[in-house]
């Protein structure tokens, strides 16, 4: 099959793959939006009365679901939201209900991703639940909370799944600035009532349509569902034809014999984890491919930041990593990431292929054409950005397998 025919099949793929997210897009949120409303609800009285949020994942593709959660209601990206007691279990603790078991109390949440899979997730969730923690899951295991899945495509079942959680964590600090609607709330202050606390200090006490604000919640996360849908459907049109060059090339790096580095900061760095874990372990079949998670060890990664700095987390473990015909697929919702783009240097200075996946508009990464592949996500919105994102690498990730089918 000739170069330009494979790229037509290719680009078809992409472009059906496309289509399949636009079909699925809203209806879970269509189906759930007032469950999750009032789940959000729910997760601020908890927050409020000093619970804590545990997030479950025992393999390779939850425990990327499970870390995003922990990460993302910690240290959140949006100026101003306060930091959620959040912490991630995964496998490499050992059974994820061991682990819950010593530390869940009444008053915390669990959310568990890949239950159907894991029957130490399910066990977990049913100590929660005995323990009379709020439960929350995703797919497969009984909890107070379920939210079922289309169920026929693992990436865009994850996809959806990473929608949910970003707006379960976006919309739960709606009722922050509500207080009179958190029942039990401790004495202490918890809540900033805003700008206009020192005129009106009592003003959040004394609200009580609940009703109200839950309608409007409800509606907010119909439209940022929409914008999700529509971001991924956009991304996946303009990016084609990058995708497809960059499967054609990674294709070839794993033909011969080389391997994929992935590097990503914060909710970027479980994406990495992610698109690993979709190479290693491939869901939908194909042939698993050998790849590195730069952001993997706390050890390393610790050890150079407090030894030489940040900057260069990334870039040493591409030194020593790194072989000429290798590729490194970087991750940035800014396009300016320091370590990123230290790596991606360093990168091109080993031979390596080099994609990178940014937001905004691309970034220094674009601009300065740091990288031999840019797919940008045109949104300044991080958590539509990593979930657009998601949705590239994983059509990449198909395409790379696609791409020796369609060379035949």
């Amino acid at each position: 099959m000739s170069h330009a025919t494979t790229t037509n099949v290719l680009g078809a793929y992409v472009e059906d793959q496309r289509e399949r997210r636009l079909a699925v897009g809203t209806k879970l949120f269509e189906r759930d939006a007032e469950r999750i409303a009032r789940l959000c609800h729910q997760m601020a009285e908890r927050f409020a009365r000093g619970g804590r949020l545990f997030a479950l994942g025992a393999d390779s593709a939850a425990r990327s679901d499970a870390r995003h959660v922990a990460v993302e209601f910690v240290h959140p990206v949006i100026v101003g939201k306060r930091a959620l007691p959040a912490l991630a279990f995964t496998a490499e603790g050992g059974p994820v209900d061991a682990q819950l078991e010593l530390l869940v109390d009444t008053e915390d949440m669990v959310i568990a991703f890949g239950a159907e899979h894991d029957s130490s997730t399910r066990r977990a969730l049913g100590l929660a639940r005995g323990q009379g923690a709020v439960t929350i899951s995703c797919a497969g295991g009984e909890a107070n909370w379920e939210f079922r899945l289309p169920g026929e495509d693992a990436s865009i079942d994850q996809e959806l799944t990473e929608t949910l959680y970003h707006v379960l964590w976006e919309l739960v600090h709606v009722f922050f600035e509500h207080r009179g609607l958190l029942d039990g709330r401790s004495e202490r202050p918890v809540h900033d009532t805003g700008a206009s606390s020192f005129l009106y200090p009592f003003l959040g006490e004394q609200e009580h349509d609940l009703e109200a604000v839950i309608e409007d919640v409800r509606a907010s996360v119909l439209a940022k569902a929409a914008e999700a849908s529509e971001l991924r459907a956009q991304t996946l049109a303009e990016a084609a034809p990058t995708l497809v060059s960059s499967a054609l090339e990674l294709r070839s790096c794993f033909d011969m014999g080389r391997r994929l580095l992935a590097v990503g900061n914060g909710g970027s760095a479980t994406d990495a984890m992610d698109v690993v874990a979709d190479l290693r372990t491939p869901s939908m079949g194909g042939r698993p491919r050998p790849a590195i998670d730069l952001t993997e060890d706390t050890g390393i990664l610790t050890a150079i930041a407090n030894d030489i700095g940040v900057e260069a987390i990334f870039s040493r473990q591409v030194i020593a990593h790194g072989r000429p015909g290798d590729a490194l697929l970087a991750m940035s919702t800014s396009g300016g990431s320091a370590n990123v783009i230290h790596a991606l240097a360093e990168a091109r200075r080993c031979g390596l292929v080099t994609i990178a996946l940014v937001g905004y508009d691309g970034g220094r990464i674009f601009e300065e054409s740091l990288a031999d592949h840019v797919v940008i996500v045109r949104s300044e919105h991080i958590p539509r950005i990593q979930e657009a994102q998601a949705s590239a690498y994983h059509v990449l990730c198909q395409l790379v397998e696609r791409a020796g089918e369609a060379r035949v």
